[in-house]
């Protein structure tokens, strides 16, 4: 067996980066719109419309979550690089026509294949193959830090680039940066020499049943759902009040910029608290009651800026909280063998949620005015605060991948039940044709030694 304390090698530390280069990239073209669209949609033939301009915004999020898993599947057949390239394709294809859009309806048309090129599970399948198990969760924080600071990024930098290219030319910006990408994934990411099925990383048809019936994962995913709902409705408004209280989309970032930073060090302590103190669930139901709070703030207090920037200010650190905690929480739930479907369901939840949130925000702006938004989502936080209150504290543990030689059924299940019984481990998967031991145990109290004793050898 590796060493876990080692260092990863060049190759997988080459691949992690360009991997999460990648994934952020694709991410970055999403995010970067959010702060000017509805504003510059306003323009547009069919602009007036706001749930459209509410479509337009969040219908990535649509064929986003339905192609996701397939995706994934896809890439077990024809390959990964395959399923990046023709991803990276279809969302260059889409950006290039909303950037060249001269009416709301080609936008729309635009963003619905941008979300068409669905990576992200092929992404992470890649990364598996190019990664040791024993470093496979670095390279997937990686690419979990990576989407941070790529939304962080695009807040402060879609307003800069606005007053410089506008809408079409920052659509039409990241067209390229997408075909820059399929350059650095065919020569900057390795080849994997064996392409396989990961069960910590992909979805499984067999395991989705089982999952979509775990009813603390749906409660999770009910979360991530109505936080990327909120974010979207969020953006569906808060453009429009920081222009009414004198502030051009253009100077824009000048809010975003130090809300952010400050956000980035107010989510450290919580998350913090609750990994190292096991206080996962508290520190989760703070975070959310927050966003409510911060939903309530951004209503009463919007004719000021600094009233909004301290709404906003409380929003994001309690959204940096609960997307940082949330999938570290169906880590912890899912069982081991269905962790990959877990992901994924909840992967493509969020993005389901995404594209509720515009289009839900577009609506009620059309009808009921610009608080009927903020209305929407501080029910949406209560229900979500309601549904959350019924789960069970979480246990403190975490999760540790071995590297094994490939066994058959029999030494596996024989292996997995001799894991079960060492002390302080909770469950046990052998995943022999994988060449993989999964263990969820206790926080304090393991015997990781024990462990190492009883792990075959490689010849």
């Amino acid at each position: 067996m590796q060493d876990d304390k080692e260092s990863m090698t060049p190759v997988e530390r080459r691949a992690s980066i360009g991997l999460a280069g990648i994934y952020g990239l694709r991410m970055l073209g999403l995010f970067i719109i959010l702060p000017i669209f509805a504003i510059y949609a306003q323009q547009l033939p069919g602009g007036g419309n706001q749930t459209l301009v509410g479509i337009a915004l969040g219908a990535y999020g649509l064929t986003q979550a339905i192609l996701q898993i397939p995706a994934g599947w896809l890439s077990d057949h024809f390959g990964r690089k395959p399923v990046i390239y023709a991803g990276l394709i279809l969302f260059a294809i889409g950006s290039f026509i909303a950037g060249s859009a001269d009416d709301i309806y080609w936008i729309i048309a635009g963003r619905v294949i941008q979300g068409a090129g669905a990576i992200n599970a092929a992404v992470m399948a890649l990364t598996a193959d190019l990664t040791r198990e024993e470093h496979r969760t670095k390279a997937m924080a990686m690419i979990g830090i990576t989407i941070g600071i790529t939304f962080s990024i695009s807040l402060v930098l879609s307003p800069f680039l606005y007053q410089f290219i506008g809408v079409p030319g920052i659509f039409k910006l990241i067209g390229v940066l997408a075909l820059l990408a399929i350059a650095v994934a065919a020569f900057v990411i390795p080849n994997p020499a064996i392409t396989r099925f990961h069960s910590d990383t992909e979805a499984s048809s067999k395991k989705l049943g089982a999952v979509l019936r775990n009813k603390d994962l749906l409660r999770l995913d009910f979360g991530i759902f109505s936080l990327h709902a909120i974010l979207m409705s969020v953006f569906m408004q808060v453009p429009f009040i920081l222009r009414q209280d004198g502030l051009e989309a253009a100077q824009h970032w000048h809010v975003y910029l130090p809300v952010m930073l400050v956000a980035f060090i107010l989510m450290v302590p919580p998350i913090i608290i609750a990994e190292k103190k096991a206080k996962m669930k508290q520190v989760f139901m703070f975070a959310v009651a927050l966003a409510a709070l911060a939903q309530l703030s951004l209503m009463f207090l919007q004719h000021s800026i600094w009233g909004v920037a301290f709404a906003l200010l409380v929003f994001f650190t309690a959204f940096n909280v609960l997307e940082a905690t949330l999938p570290s929480m169906i880590s912890k739930i899912a069982p081991l063998d269905a962790k990959g479907t877990a992901m994924g369901v909840y992967s493509s939840v969020q993005f389901l949620g995404a594209f509720f949130g515009a289009a839900v925000g577009g609506l009620l702006m059309q009808n009921f005015g610009g608080n009927s938004v903020f209305v929407f989502a501080i029910g949406l936080l209560l229900l979500w605060l309601l549904v959350a209150s019924t789960m069970q504290p979480l246990a403190a543990v975490r999760t540790r991948m071995y590297h094994l030689p490939e066994l058959d059924e029999s030494n596996a299940a024989t292996l997995r039940r001799h894991l079960a019984q060492i002390q302080g481990v909770r469950e046990a998967m052998v995943a022999g044709a994988e060449g993989l031991a999964c263990l969820k145990v206790d926080m304090a109290g393991f015997d990781e030694a024990a462990v190492e004793r009883l792990l075959p050898k490689e010849d």
